[in-house]
């Protein structure tokens, strides 16, 4: 038998920080911190489901009961019919976390994968929703690699996973910054070091912070971006995000600013170290103030990969081509519905043919993302 503690007491299930970091590892999006700081977003109840699995193993995933989600890009709902397949009803229960687009299976040292997984979806499917009267609920995972759909799968799941965004990983190659630039196609490695130079002639200030030290700057900022692109934005809700995020986070969360000397800053870019690992997590600009001299890429790729001991970025999803440029291996995420009843049920050969369509549009779309993408992780399901 599964052996299940209360998955919504807190954010990790009532599992203490230390031990659910065992089970995450070197998995930042899934860590204690990461997930305490997802809970703090209203608009739903975060959990973390941990149980014992047969075998004397453990497993875990984050997950979060839903109602009305703001975030577009976790409404599954809306995800798969605008790709015109069947969708399971807006709510319920989300397996992921709602912050960061990556979702892991995680199981203790020696813990057989199928098992923990089969443990995992006996539980999740049994799991009831503090926001939801009726058991008969969406339960959908959203954003998980291959390696956890093949789990899955071969735990007892039936329905064919839906290929949803590119996820980027940066290599850092011992030589730090210089080799990493070196490893690229000479034009490419051209690109780069005429944009670091481009930067430097600016005069740019560059200074690296904390959150809860730059929080201001960072919500300013980040709002100027988000009206630039038509966002409808409350900048103090933005704002007080960043905020509790800083007091919570303290020195795990990092910004680099630049600046025109006396002025205030016209950039950010706000990451976490996680052992050798940066996750990059939002930038922000006062584009009327930029002086056309790469500080996007300067901010958000080139410092990062000058710091000591870093030896890989990830950069996450979407604009996939700016990423491969700069050396980026674009590996598949995945929605994968663990209802028994699920809608999508019967619809294989659509949900490939809409994973081989996505697929086949990322290869034309580019030589770059074409080179990057990791083959073997998205022909499965393709």
């Amino acid at each position: 038998m599964t052996a299940m503690t209360d998955t919504f007491a807190d954010a990790t299930g009532g599992l203490g920080d230390t031990e659910w970091d065992r089970l995450a590892g070197g998995r930042f999006y899934s860590s204690a911190l990461w997930l305490r700081l997802c809970a703090l977003d209203p608009g739903s109840v975060s959990g973390g489901l941990h149980v014992d699995t047969p075998g004397g193993g453990r497993a875990a995933i984050p997950v979060a009961a839903v109602t009305d989600e703001p975030n577009p890009h976790l409404r599954w709902h809306d995800v798969l019919t605008a790709r015109g397949l069947p969708a399971p009803e807006p709510g319920g229960l989300l397996i992921g976390q709602r912050r960061g687009y990556l979702t892991h299976l995680l199981t203790g040292e020696g813990t057989d994968r199928t098992e923990a997984a089969a443990a995992v979806l006996d539980a999740i499917r049994t799991l009831r929703s503090p926001l939801h009267e009726d058991s008969k609920i969406a339960r959908v995972a959203m954003y998980l690699t291959t390696e956890d759909v093949r789990a899955l799968r071969a735990a007892g799941v039936r329905t064919a996973p839906v290929a949803l965004q590119t996820d980027a990983w940066i290599e850092i190659p011992p030589g730090g910054h210089q080799a990493w630039v070196a490893s690229m196609s000479a034009h490419r490695a051209r690109r780069i070091r005429s944009e670091i130079r481009k930067f430097e002639r600016v005069g740019y200030e560059v200074e690296h912070r904390t959150l809860a030290e730059s929080w201001r700057d960072v919500a300013r900022l980040l709002v100027r971006s988000l009206l630039r692109y038509g966002n409808t934005v409350d900048a103090a809700a933005v704002a007080e995000s960043f905020r509790k995020q800083g007091d919570l986070a303290g020195s795990r969360a990092e910004v680099v600013l630049c600046s025109r000397p006396g002025e205030p800053p016209v950039g950010f870019c706000l990451y976490y170290r996680w052992g050798d690992t940066v996750y990059l997590r939002a930038l922000g600009f006062d584009h009327d103030r930029l002086a056309s001299a790469a500080e996007y890429f300067n901010l958000t790729y080139y410092m990062q990969a000058r710091l000591p001991g870093v030896r890989r970025l990830h950069a996450g999803t979407g604009t996939a081509e700016g990423k491969a440029l700069r050396g980026a291996t674009l590996r598949p995420l995945w929605l994968l519905d663990l209802s028994e009843d699920s809608p999508l049920a019967g619809y294989d050969d659509e949900i490939r043919e809409h994973n081989r369509a996505l697929l086949t549009g990322l290869r034309d779309s580019s030589p770059a993302i074409s080179e990057a993408l990791e083959d073997e992780l998205w022909e499965p399901y393709c």
